[in-house]
């Protein structure tokens, strides 16, 4: 989310899976589930790479997390030293560190930048029971001091959901997902703006134009010369909501109610659609979505945008728009998007 008039999200889609770049301004760029390093590199194109700061990994299957070394090294290789540099955040289910710190040591990897990993702790309930691998256990003693540092983040009982990261104007959670392993979705929010100055109630309490303004703009009480205390909440409108991003990725849907919580009211929803409709069984028994489940998630949570990605090999560019119907046919008409390479979505401001 770039802090423009014309913010972008740019979704990759692949018959293998889904990238997302998310702009966030002109010195940060966070990258969901890019997993073919290839890709990704066609992906940026003109875009900095040294801009990368954080990356987000739905899940642990290795057409996901197989890229990611390479990347850190392509990353490094554009990089040149600088101890003060802030870490690259990785983040990702529990396991994720060990499989990166491992693949960095076997192959002699040495990074010009440091980065962290910050691991979430899945639940049993997301995937089936025979499929469950427990990694909290994983190189218990056998880390030596170089592995990356990084926080492990348990699900958060009242929230059902893991914040993983809250600054002055964004807010980042993960949800639960269920797939064939464990898998998360990821929602970025903008915190909401400071509303408009109302002028004139302005120059009537006798404020001067200048600084003062700006410290009122700010959320800052302000006293005048008159000795008289003039607040925010006097002379401000309302609070411009700000915009939101939300993706599930490899899923057959989610697992407890943050994630309809979470995503309502989206500006863009980003769901995967592997099968037809009429192949509903199917994706459900391979841990996939069809694009009637993403309607209906979008309905429920009130999604402005759909667009729907990951589409199995067995469809060609004729026959996506049989999915793209699927969709439309329950939202009352509401448009779908397809992701396609290298497309751009605006966001714009809300005002």
């Amino acid at each position: 989310i770039r802090n423009k008039s014309h913010p972008a999200v740019l979704p990759q889609s692949s018959v293998a899976g889904a990238g997302f770049c998310l702009p966030r301004n002109e010195d940060e760029l966070s990258v969901i589930n890019k997993h073919k390093l290839l890709l990704l590199q066609n992906l940026l194109g003109n875009l900095r790479t040294a801009r990368i700061t954080k990356i987000f990994i739905t899940h642990l299957h290795g057409d996901h997390i197989f890229g990611l070394p390479g990347l850190l090294c392509t990353l490094s290789l554009q990089s040149s030293p600088d101890a003060s540099k802030a870490p690259v955040d990785i983040y990702g289910p529990l396991g994720l560190r060990s499989f990166l710190w491992r693949s960095l040591e076997l192959s002699h990897s040495q990074l010009l930048f440091p980065y962290t990993v910050h691991e979430l702790v899945p639940t049993r309930d997301q995937c089936p029971p025979e499929e469950f691998r427990d990694f909290s256990g994983l190189d218990r003693g056998e880390t030596p001091a170089q592995a990356p540092p990084g926080r492990v983040l348990h699900l958060e009982p009242g929230e059902d959901s893991y914040l993983l990261l809250e600054d002055e104007q964004l807010v980042v959670r993960a949800f639960r997902l269920f797939h064939r392993v464990p898998s998360f979705g990821f929602v970025l929010e903008e915190k909401p703006r400071p509303g408009k100055l109302n002028v004139q109630k302005l120059k009537d309490l006798g404020v001067p134009p200048g600084p003062l303004y700006g410290q009122l703009k700010r959320g800052a009480a302000v006293v005048l010369e008159s000795g008289a205390t003039v607040r925010p909440g006097d002379v401000l409108g309302a609070p411009v909501p700000g915009r939101k991003v939300c993706v599930l990725g490899d899923c057959s849907g989610p697992v407890g109610p943050a994630a309809e919580r979470l995503c309502r009211g989206a500006d863009v929803l980003v769901h995967e659609a592997t099968l037809e409709d009429g192949m509903q069984e199917l994706a459900r028994e391979r841990g996939h979505s069809t694009p009637g489940a993403a309607a209906r998630f979008a309905r429920c949570c009130r999604a402005r945008r759909l667009v729907l990605t990951h589409f199995s090999q067995r469809y060609g560019p004729d026959d996506l728009g049989r999915l793209k119907k699927q969709a439309e046919a329950l939202l009352d008409g509401q448009e779908v998007t397809l992701a396609e390479d290298f497309m751009t979505i605006e966001i714009p401001l809300k005002r």
